[in-house]
This record gives structure tokens, sequence and C-alpha cells, in this order.
């Protein structure tokens, strides 16, 4: 599908800041580390379930040191409702053994450097450095994806590139609030399954929704055609009755 011009991008966008005017980050957090901490653990759980989790992890540990001095095994039993729990906590405990060793106890304000920490992907960095540190950043988790393919600021499955692109089309200064607007967007209309295209505020600029009005048209039209030759065909001129037997009787 084709992508939005960058004019049509941000009138998109300026529906979408209406629409959800309080679109923020989901995960609970009062640092960068914990924030940090609550990214690695989100993969593949819901931000809800993360929040009940950390509700008692982050009054047991403090800081990297703490997570630092006990070994996986150890943290797998505060995080087990979670799930893959065990790769979860390995990574935790080898990221803030490698903050203590590298960046003394901080959260670095570099992608570079944050990539660099065990379970810290590209996604859980912008995470970081949006919401933590006010850095301007756009993570791309699977609602982000969808709707950004869906609408037309991306055309990519892959995750980086649908980044540049989505990039490219909005304002840096927007960069950490669309990915909110995104968020929100996918999980209360533009759903994985049975989106709620018929109360879609960006209705008017959205790709598929384009995509699907054609196809509409298009059974409409085939339908039409269908229906206007059987009536034709109920309609054509019949045979006179007697007409095959006069034949034979004149041979």
């Amino acid at each position: 599908m084709p992508l939005l011009s960058r004019a049509e991008t941000r009138r998109m966008l300026g529906k979408l800041e209406t629409a959800y005017p309080d679109a923020k980050c989901a995960l609970n957090f009062s640092t960068p580390f914990e924030l940090l901490i609550a990214t690695i653990l989100s993969a593949q759980c819901t931000d809800a379930r993360v929040n009940m989790v950390t509700e008692n992890l982050f009054k047991k540990y403090r800081g990297p040191e703490d997570y630092a001095a006990v070994t996986p095994e150890i943290l797998q039993e505060d995080i087990q409702s979670l799930g893959l729990f065990r790769a979860k906590s390995e990574n935790i405990v080898a990221a803030c053994r490698m903050l203590l060793e590298r960046f003394g106890g901080e959260v670095p304000r570099t992608q570079d450097e944050l990539v660099q920490l065990p379970g810290v992907g590209r996604k859980t960095a912008n995470v970081v450095l949006s919401n933590a540190f006010g850095i301007p950043a756009l993570a791309v988790d699977t609602h982000v994806q969808r709707v950004a393919n869906r609408i037309g600021l991306a055309n990519s499955m892959n995750p980086n590139l649908t980044e540049q692109q989505i990039c490219q089309r909005v304002p840096q200064k927007l960069w950490s609030q669309a990915h909110h607007w995104l968020i929100h967007h996918g999980r209360q209309v533009c759903t994985a399954r049975n989106p709620k295209c018929d109360v879609c505020p960006v209705q008017a600029h959205c790709q598929f929704y384009r995509k699907l009005q054609e196809e509409e048209k298009l059974r409409e039209k085939v339908f039409e055609a269908k229906t206007a030759g059987k009536k034709r065909g109920r309609s054509g001129p019949h045979p006179r009755k007697g007409a095959a037997s006069s034949g034979r009787s004149r041979g």
C-alpha cells in the first residue's frame, strides 16, 4: 500500500492526539532503572501483568546492586508469573552486573550503550530513552508495527525499517508521543482481529480502510453484474410450444 505524505501524516496525527490526549507509558516506574527492568519484563507480556509483578519486585530490589547480588534462579521466583521468566531473570541479572561494571550503576542515555545490555534491543532502548530521559525516540512494538502498516506510515514487516519510515514522516518532536498514540489506537480500535474501522478517528487517512472500501465497491459491482445477468436470462425469448415437433413433421 502507498505511504502517507508528510502533510497527511500531520493531519492524521492531529486526530490521534484528539482521540488519545492522555496517552502515556502504561508501565509503572519511578526511575530510569525501574523502567529498564519493567521494559525487559514486558516482552510477550501485557503491561498490566508486568505492573502487578513490579509492584512488589521494586520494593524488594531497589537498584542494580540488588539484582546483581542474586542468582537468576532466585530472581525467577519473583517473576515466574511472567512469560519467558527464566530468560528474563538471566538477562536482568547480567544487565545489572554490566551496569555496575561499565556504567557506574547508571542507566546509559544512548541507544548504542543501552543495546549492549543483555535483554535490551532497539525497542527497549527507545522506550527507555523516550520515557525515562525525554530523548526523541520511537519504539516499534507489535501495536505500532500493525497500526503503522495499516494506516500507511510504513510498509514493512521489519520493525527497524518500520521505525525508519515512521520517523521520516513524523516530526522528531512528536516521535515519543506518536508511539503512545499508535499503541493506544492499536489496543482500543485498530486491533489485530476485527479492527473497529467504523469508529476509527483516522479512517479518512487510513490506507487499510481505503482498500477495504475499494474491495467492497468491487464486490457490489460483481453482485450487480450477476443480478443483471440473471434478470436478462429470465426475461429472454422462449421457444413456442410445438415448434420442435412441427419441424420434425415437415421432414
